[in-house]
């Protein structure tokens, strides 16, 4: 029999709401027959194709308190694909909320069906966030032809070369203490074995965003159109204003990506939406007139949309922090992995008169575990092994 299934939730509290990003399908509802359970096997793709399906659920939240003390209780309507984004405005009361207990509610007329029990992320100030892409810049992943269409599906991701640079970068920035965030162009059925491959490297609690495929089909409330297949501008950057606007404007912000696609132009475009206290008419405007965006009706109007909610923050940011030039707060630091050492920064000719937002990037050498392996080493002073 199958029940709904949680597939991801990401909540996170900030100054005045509780931000939830969810995710449920339905799953066949497995029992163990006994307690002798093998070790988990690393999951692959395909073994999630059940995530093309789309469903609508309704999910109760319940926030209780440390001292088990139920405070809020409230039903939420996803959408025809089963996704939920939504804010819960905080209370004095709502403050106190320290667990959420999680309850589908419509395919079962009458049954409260238990999804999980989840404790909201509270990043503190000064707010530190990390977003990275994934393909290509932390794992060399292929997707060009058919044959490696079919064996990224049927092939855990950690069969993938690990760029052993990148993975070092992430890890130092969280240990600084920057919340990682994971963002990738690759279908949202690709989630548990990025998740598992995550895991293995030691990265945990990151928040993992996916380009949904099942938007290409539909007519009606398909936010991505088949163009988007091969321009990941509007996708990257659209997930972008959504962490951010999930997060609030943070302090400083690490941006991670590769030179092979349009990532140093998606980073810039956002900075210059962060550095520069311009109309957001304005910078709109200069998005559209970008080739890798393209943007058609519809998603012009969630763009402008999202822009003017950043817009605010920062607005609000400026106010409480007394200054009035947000760029001199938030700090602002973009790596691009090189594959070859001539390889040159691919940037738009917009930025190329624009030196203060190219400075901002970092090009490093992108190594493979095994080309990271061969570096001579040296004896640092404890006398542990130090990479040259």
């Amino acid at each position: 029999m199958k029940r709904p299934h949680l597939v991801h939730f990401l909540a996170i509290v900030t100054d005045d709401s509780i931000n939830i990003k969810a995710s449920i399908t339905l799953k066949e509802n497995v029992i163990a027959q006994n307690l002798d359970l093998d070790i988990p096997t690393p999951k692959f793709p395909i073994q999630a194709l059940r995530l093309l399906n789309a469903y609508q659920f309704t999910m109760k939240i319940v926030g209780v308190t440390k001292d088990q003390k139920e405070i809020y209780k409230k039903s939420f309507e996803s959408d025809s694909f089963g996704n939920f984004n939504f804010k819960i405005p905080k209370t004095l009361e709502r403050d106190q909320i320290e667990i959420l207990q999680l309850f589908e509610v419509k395919k079962r007329p009458g049954l409260e069906l238990h999804l999980g029990t989840y404790i909201p992320l509270r990043i503190f100030s000064p707010k530190k966030i990390i977003i990275c892409d994934f393909d290509k810049t932390l794992v060399d992943t292929k997707y060009s032809t058919t044959k490696e269409v079919y064996r990224s599906l049927t092939r855990p991701m950690a069969e993938n070369p690990t760029v052993t640079s990148s993975v070092n970068i992430l890890h130092r920035y969280i240990r600084m203490g920057h919340h990682p965030f994971i963002l990738s162009a690759s279908p949202h059925f690709y989630e548990d074995t990025m998740r598992d491959w995550l895991y293995k490297n030691n990265i945990f609690s990151a928040g993992i965003f996916l380009k949904d495929y099942r938007h290409f089909f539909s007519f009606l409330e398909g936010e991505l159109t088949t163009k988007d297949l091969k321009f990941q501008g509007l996708y990257k950057l659209n997930h972008l204003l959504d962490i951010l606007l999930m997060t609030g404007i943070p302090d400083e912000l690490v941006l991670m990506g590769d030179n092979f696609e349009s990532d140093p132009a998606i980073y810039l475009t956002l900075a210059k939406i962060l550095r520069e206290d311009i109309d957001p008419w304005v910078i709109w405007n200069n998005i559209k007139e970008q080739d890798i965006f393209q943007l058609k009706k519809k998603q012009n109007s969630q763009f402008l949309n999202k822009i003017y909610q950043l817009d605010n923050l920062l607005t609000r940011k400026r106010k409480e922090g007394g200054y009035q030039n947000p760029a001199k707060k938030i700090m602002i630091k973009i790596y691009i992995r090189k594959r070859f050492k001539a390889d040159e920064l691919v940037a738009p000719e917009f930025f190329e008169k624009q030196k203060t937002f190219l400075d901002l990037i970092e090009m490093y050498d992108g190594l493979y575990q095994e080309e990271f392996d061969r570096l001579p080493q040296e004896k640092s002073v404890n006398g542990a092994d130090k990479t040259i």
